[in-house]
């Protein structure tokens, strides 16, 4: 008898299990809130597989540059795996310019469609440079040092033949005359003009013109006549490649068209 009592106490211990209803009644909120959550992270699931999908770059546009490669832009802009996606790239440099890259002067990134993007850049206005210590000192069309750098430049010519005992970044040049600035751009701008890249240009002490192409070199003496001597000098060239020499212009103009070319053995 008294294992019989023990038996129906133990029953009356047990809790009674409620049925789903039940438990949804009691803890409603909770429910609701946990149903929320999945719905929203299954449209956060579906936004991202949606906008990877169809917001994937895979046109790229680079303008402008000239110092660097396409490659090498794009490296700049598209830092991380995100950058592929044109959403995050417009979200990323809406608004804002990317500047201190060496002669960057700015670039803009431009979103055309969902898979093309276009990267605008705007290099610093770079004339040549000249070798100061051990570094490479990069100027622009004024004469204003715009950047200076270890590596030496194959997009503008070595300057020779300037005298200067300091450099300031962002201040002129001090050269004894100013105005070899405005010749070293006319002639910058004819060779890119023409397709003539020169190694460097020099400058003798009255101030003529060498340019130099690989072992030939070509006087051109004073700034007369600059024109018609590098629109002769485009034709020749090709003529002197493998040859080493002198070749003398100085004296060229539309009358008397006086050329020599003297070859080093």
């Amino acid at each position: 008898m008294a294992r019989k009592r023990r038996r129906l106490k133990r029953k009356r211990a047990e809790a009674p299990r409620m049925s789903f209803g039940e438990l949804f009644f009691l803890h409603k909120s909770l429910f609701i809130l946990g149903a929320v959550l999945i719905v929203i992270l299954i449209g956060l699931l579906s936004a991202f597989f949606y906008v990877s999908k169809n917001y994937t770059i895979t046109n790229v546009y680079v303008e402008g540059n000239i110092h660097y490669t396409d490659e090498d832009i794009m490296n700049m802009v598209m830092t991380d795996k995100l950058s592929k996606n044109s959403l995050y790239l417009s979200l990323k440099y809406k608004n804002k310019d990317i500047t201190g890259i060496s002669f960057i002067e700015k670039m803009d990134v431009e979103v055309l469609d969902p898979h093309t993007v276009r990267i605008n850049v705007y290099e610093k206005a770079v004339a040549g440079y000249v070798k100061y210590l051990d570094r490479f000192i990069y100027f622009d069309r004024n004469g204003y040092v715009v950047e200076t750098s270890r590596e030496p430049s194959s997009d503008v010519p070595l300057v020779l033949g300037l005298s200067f005992d300091y450099i300031v970044l962002h201040e002129k040049l001090p050269v004894e005359n100013e105005a070899v600035f405005a010749e070293i751009l006319d002639i910058t701008q004819l060779l890119t003009k023409y397709n003539l890249n020169a190694d460097k240009i020099f400058f003798d002490s009255d101030f003529h013109l060498y340019v130099y192409f690989e072992n030939i070199e070509v006087s051109l003496g004073t700034n007369d006549n600059i024109d018609e001597k590098v629109i002769q000098l485009q034709y020749i060239l090709p003529e002197l490649q493998g040859k080493s020499g002198i070749l003398e212009m100085s004296e060229y103009d539309e009358n008397t068209q006086n050329i020599t070319f003297e070859e080093k053995k």
